[in-house]
């Protein structure tokens, strides 16, 4: 059995699901209050699907 491997979302595409904007996702990486990134070396921010996944979940238990 093979495990699939953990998606790596744009910041398009978690603004687009959670929808927020652009910038408000950005004040919340500043604050270290949105979900963990990944910074590549690139240059490039991604997001992992679980990690956005288990953010999401969190707000929910906090509500």
């Amino acid at each position: 059995m093979t495990v699939a491997r953990d998606e790596m979302l744009t910041i398009s595409e978690v603004i687009e699901e959670i929808g927020v904007p652009r910038a408000t996702f950005y004040r919340w990486r500043q604050l270290r209050k949105g979900p963990k990134s990944i910074k590549l070396p690139n240059g490039s921010v991604r997001i992992r699907r679980s990690e956005l996944d288990r953010w999401i979940e969190a707000l929910e238990e906090a509500a």
